[in-house]
């Protein structure tokens, strides 16, 4: 079972209450300097702060494939008539009264718009606690798509997180890791950024379009196919316009069977000899006993002499041209 690296926090501000002033009641702190200022940072490490968006860095690995849209817009103008009601988490930068942001680049990035601090749970984190944070809530608000998941896969493989850390971010299992990692991997760069995240597209759509690029050039199917769609398309119709178009030029281009040019040989008077067939594998000829009985007994009797015969000759022929 994957483990939960944070406590989910409140939906409503009001619920939570803000920082009270008043310092708690003093626990029994350790003598040394080390341990007081551990126990400092335990007391703090769950408040929430208000701090200056442009104190806080983006940081980690991409988990969505859509930030900057008018859903932004929408959360701006949510958090403009009733603050914002969920706060972000950052972490302490290395400089000095900076944050690097765990979770909440939406969030921020609707502040930023509306002005104002933002409310933040400060925690110290390293890098593994920090990603499973990060996908853990992300999964909690938002249920990223497939897709998604598997860029975040892909980018936590890549920077060199352990398989442990990749499956407590997502909440997979190290097959479901797998399962998504291999469609992600026969996709061109490119062509997702094309559909975008296409929430209600699973593993297996995903993988059936994978499975044509060894057939046709996605990239360029896809541009041609979005170019017909107004911009506000969702992106799961895009996607069902590329697939769709993907899969017709699969099939026009798919050449069919080579059956071969057969042709008629006949004598002076008009009459049917036999066939000719030739094709990219082999050249055949074909005497119907039935039409020509006393000539289909003499070429069976002589054919191999003559085909010897005619190789001969070729073979003659070829040297004094040579």
């Amino acid at each position: 079972m994957a483990r939960n690296i944070f406590n989910q926090p409140p939906r409503n501000e009001t619920e939570s209450g803000a920082p009270s002033p008043t310092p708690p009641k003093a626990a029994k702190l350790p003598g040394s300097v080390g341990g007081l200022r551990d126990s400092l940072r335990e007391i703090t490490a769950n408040s929430i702060r208000d701090i200056e968006p442009d104190q806080i860095d983006m940081d980690g690995l991409r988990d969505r494939l859509v930030l900057e849209d008018s859903s932004i817009d929408e959360l701006a103008e949510s958090i403009r008539k009733h603050g914002q009601q969920v706060p972000i988490m950052v972490r302490p930068s290395a400089q000095p009264d900076r944050y690097r942001i765990i979770y909440g680049r939406r969030r921020l990035a609707a502040i930023r718009k509306v002005g104002g601090t933002v409310k933040a749970i400060v925690r110290t984190l390293d890098d593994d606690a920090s990603l499973i944070a990060q996908g853990q809530e992300n999964n909690l608000r938002l249920d990223p798509s497939f897709i998604e998941k598997s860029i975040f896969i892909k980018e936590m493989q890549e920077s060199g997180y352990k398989p442990g850390v990749i499956q407590d971010a997502l909440g997979l299992t190290r097959q479901g890791v797998s399962n998504h990692r291999v469609v992600i991997e026969q996709l061109p760069d490119g062509l997702v950024q094309l559909i975008g995240p296409a929430h209600g597209i699973g593993r297996r759509q995903w993988g059936e379009l994978a499975a044509l690029s060894v057939k046709v050039d996605l990239v360029d199917i896809a541009k041609e196919a979005l170019a017909a769609l107004p911009d506000d398309t969702p992106s799961s119709e895009k996607f069902q316009a590329v697939y769709s178009a993907c899969s017709s030029k699969a099939r026009s281009d798919k050449k069919p069977p080579n059956r071969g040019l057969t042709s008629v040989i006949n004598d002076e008077n008009g009459s049917s000899l036999g066939t000719l067939t030739i094709d990219e594998k082999a050249i055949a000829l074909k005497v119907t006993k039935k039409d020509n009985p006393e000539f289909g007994q003499w070429l069976e009797e002589h054919a191999e002499a003559t085909l010897l015969q005619l190789f001969v000759q070729w073979r003659n022929e070829r040297g004094s041209g040579s």
